[in-house]
């Protein structure tokens, strides 16, 4: 962007750091450094410093296809009770014949490597403790004051081209003063600890779970580089005596090259890593680390005031939150959830799992897995809108894995053509149902992923990707074509079995067909299919039936207390407070409801919203902010995200007769609890959604933004059809506007004040019933002249811009 569009914006340099003045003394206090490959947790003790480990390939287990063999027998009786309306007996007969069962696993567990320590002897008393990770750099650094000496450490995962380390730098204020060991240690069993000349390795192998035996070879490898003094290596043990200044690396590696080939030598791998890094040197890693991390993180800037409180550490502004006016806080908690994005999910690494790259346990919560009901989808949420496009690549990656195992999975349990995911997978590609039925006898998982597809074609335009997974998006499509079934009162075609992940109309019995949120996926789906089709010039016959299919669909319906229906019949219960609200999928992250195309379907959604309440799990309340936000509502958003910076007492909270929890950790760090990053994840593409949209048609400009951010500026965002915005506001108006246009094409604006631009087209009127659909994706409409009783919207105006590809054009308020 043309560096005068940029100061037109008046943004400036964050400086957004989390900061401590005490060491972690648990792992949610801990501050995370990653890679993508290699992830850290860094607890800042003088004394012993613990930085725990994770590498993305170590997982119990090994390629494994278990699939209940008598699935697919038991399938069409499952249906034909739901068609009777026996649901009970319908999941009863699930778990006993579809699900995994005693004998066959429900996927394997990611879990840690295990721990580095550093003992510096002496430094149990100490003054002037600071504990930082900057936001700017993805250095965490530790420094403090020991007879007089300042000492200080740095750590990083590097993520310059072809690195792979965890590197620990310390440094004193005087000559000499380095003196530590260094060991690393692990909580898997017979792992093997030695020394290899100057260096330590420790080997073993992953867990065997749930009946499987493990294939997975891990190892790790410990080095130290000094300046004076001496280092030597014994029995598995660094000791580093009077140095001026000394840098610890580890590699990890597994033998996993691929999830279905674990034929890799982990110790060369660990071999070549190690020794790669420390020809480099120190200063060389960090300047490429520097490089890569800042190209990534500085594509977005928001400023939503100054920082008042910067002498107040990071915990105790979370605790203080809701009773300080602290917007520099949102926005540090903004670019936290880029930051852990860009550390757990670089181009060629495996994506981010339901915590990133970080877990410290064997057997940690959801085994750390890719839940693909919601978690998986919502870590990749901030990556369009907040510029970080490229990290979602082993999400795609992903996606092309699972259209083989899911192809067979299709074929062997529905004699179905195409591919099939259901509610969990993990790093074996597993795609059959898992767990219980209650739970796992939900399909829609290739459904939901292939929207990310789509999305990212109508971000970047990228015909080649396009031709590389439209045939996911066909598969995905054609599996339902295939095994929906019609329901008898209205002849609709709906998928069944399946559930409203992971709610219940009925205590206990959530195994249903037809519901709200299958129906909007897979509308959305077939328009999307026939849309790339006709993209990318497609034979018509490969694409063109999708469009009847989903005429064919049951439509999202009103029920009797006003709310959108989660299920096919009027069964919602005004007082259900579950965490998931499947069933607005199509007003986030779909775009089916709309305040302008679909005014009685979008007053239902709040209407649904408002009754499932405000305070939940931490990645449910994430999810309301994007909701709330949609709903052009922000200061309801801004309460949204209130509540998930609450700093959280990992115990119960209660919301009337329902037990809840959720909120932040002292690191940042979301709490379910426990932690999942998708909470985190999920508030940063809210946030971004507050102050930039989209999806329906149009540009929109602040459309949620909260009265708590009366002044502020933000750059970099990125709108669909490839326009990144820059933009300034005062007394809540837009007041400066720089828009650069990667693609080319016509721009359509909407704000809430009138803009003049040379070049500019005229505006289209204040006409809130101005109406434009995506031809992608039109919603269905109840009644185009319905006279709706919905919040009253505000006056905007409309402008159409032709752009040229490369082009910045800016724009002012009038």
């Amino acid at each position: 962007m043309l560096a005068s569009a940029l100061a037109a914006t008046g943004v400036r340099a964050q400086g957004h750091t989390l900061w401590y003045d005490r060491p972690a003394m648990t792992w949610t206090q801990a501050l995370p450094v990653g890679n993508g490959r290699l992830g850290g947790m860094v607890f800042g003790n003088p004394a012993v410093e613990r930085v725990q480990l994770n590498e993305e390939t170590i997982w119990a287990g090994q390629p494994n296809f278990t699939l209940n063999p008598r699935a697919k027998g038991a399938l069409p009786r499952v249906r034909s009770l739901i068609a009777e309306g026996k649901y009970r007996e319908a999941q009863n007969l699930a778990d006993a014949s579809i699900m995994p069962g005693a004998n066959r696993n429900s996927g394997m567990p990611y879990q840690t490597f295990g721990d580095l320590y550093i003992s510096m002897p002496g430094h149990g008393s100490y003054t002037g403790y600071r504990r930082e990770l900057s936001l700017d750099s993805a250095l965490s650094v530790v420094s403090y004051t020991v007879g007089g000496v300042s000492y200080r450490r740095e750590t990083i995962a590097t993520l310059g081209p072809g690195d792979n380390v965890v590197a620990v730098r310390l440094t004193a204020s005087k000559p000499g003063m380095i003196t530590f060991t260094a060991c690393l240690t692990s909580p898997h069993h017979d792992v093997i600890t030695r020394s290899e000349g100057g260096e330590v390795t420790l080997s073993g192998v992953t867990s065997r779970h749930e009946g499987l035996k493990s294939l997975v070879r891990f190892q790790g490898r410990m080095a130290a580089d000094v300046s004076g003094g001496t280092v030597t290596s014994s029995g598995g043990v660094i000791s580093v005596s009077g140095a001026d200044e000394a840098v610890v690396y580890v590699s990890i590696a597994t033998n996993v090259k691929s999830y279905d080939d674990v034929s890799a030598d982990e110790q060369e791998r660990t071999r070549n890593g190690l020794r790669a890094a420390m020809a480099k040197g120190y200063a060389a890693l960090r300047k490429a680390h520097l490089g890569v991390f800042t190209g990534y993180m500085g594509r977005v800037k928001l400023d939503l005031g100054p920082d008042r409180f910067p002498s107040v550490p990071t915990d105790r502004r979370i605790a203080d939150f809701a009773a300080t006016a602290d917007p520099w806080l949102v926005a540090t908690y903004f670019q936290f959830g880029r930051y852990l994005l860009i550390c757990s999910s670089q181009p060629g690494t495996q994506p981010a799992t339901l915590q990133g790259i970080w877990n410290d346990k064997m057997l940690p919560s959801w085994d750390s897995k890719y839940t693909t009901n919601i978690n998986l989808e919502m870590n990749y949420w901030p990556a369009e809108p907040t510029n970080l496009t490229e990290l979602s690549g082993p999400l795609f990656d992903l996606i092309g894995d699972l259209t083989v195992t899911g192809a067979r999975t299709a074929r062997e349990m529905y004699g179905a053509d195409g591919w099939v995911l259901h509610h969990n997978t993990d790093l074996w590609r597993a795609t059959w149902p898992i767990d219980r039925a209650s739970a796992g006898m939900w399909m829609m998982g290739g459904a939901w992923l292939c929207r990310h597809i789509w999305e990212h074609y109508l971000y970047t335009a990228d015909v080649q990707f396009l031709e590389r997974y439209w045939p996911a998006m066909l598969g995905a499509a054609t599996f339902f074509e295939q095994t929906m079934v019609r329901e008898p009162r209205h002849g609709w075609l709906v998928v069944s079995p399946s559930v409203s992940p992971e709610n219940s109309p009925r205590k206990g019995v959530p195994l249903n067909w037809g519901v709200t949120m299958d129906n909007q996926l897979l509308f959305e789906l077939f328009h999307s299919v026939a849309a790339a089709g006709e993209a990318l010039d497609a034979a018509p016959d490969r694409y063109t039936r999708f469009g009847a299919l989903a005429d064919s669909l049951a439509p999202m319906q009103i029920g009797s207390w006003g709310q959108l229906q989660e299920w096919m019949d009027d069964w919602d219960n005004p007082d259900d407070h579950h965490r998931h609200v499947s069933h607005l999928y199509g007003l986030y992250p779909g775009s089916q409801i709309s305040p302008y195309r679909t005014p009685e379907l979008f007053a239902a959604a709040r209407t649904s919203l408002e009754h499932r309440g405000d305070v939940s799990t931490g990645w449910s309340m994430g999810w309301k902010v994007c909701f709330w936000a949609r709903l052009l509502d922000g200061d309801h958003a801004m309460k949204l995200i209130t509540d998930q910076l609450t700093l959280s007492p990992d115990t119960f909270l209660v919301v009337g007769d329902v037990k809840q929890r959720g909120g932040t950790y002292p690191n940042m760090f979301d709490a379910h609890p426990p932690f999942q990053i998708d909470g985190n994840f999920g508030c940063t593409a809210g946030i971004a959604e507050m102050l930039l949209q989209s999806h329906d048609g149009f540009v929109y400009l602040l459309p949620a933004l909260p009265s708590a951010w009366p002044d502020g500026s933000v750059s970099g965002l990125v709108a669909r059809g490839g326009f990144v915005v820059d933009m300034a506001w005062k007394h809540g108006r837009l007041t400066r506007l720089a828009v650069h246009s990667r693609l080319g094409g016509n721009l359509r604006l909407r704000s809430a004040v009138p803009l003049k631009a040379k070049g500019l087209g005229r505006a289209r009127g204040d006409n809130p019933n101005w109406l434009f659909a995506l031809p992608a994706t039109p919603a269905p409409l109840i009644s185009e002249k319905a006279e709706v009783a919905v919040p009253r919207l505000p006056k905007t105006y409309l402008y159409d811009l032709p752009t040229e590809p490369g082009q910045t054009y800016v724009i002012v308020a009038r």
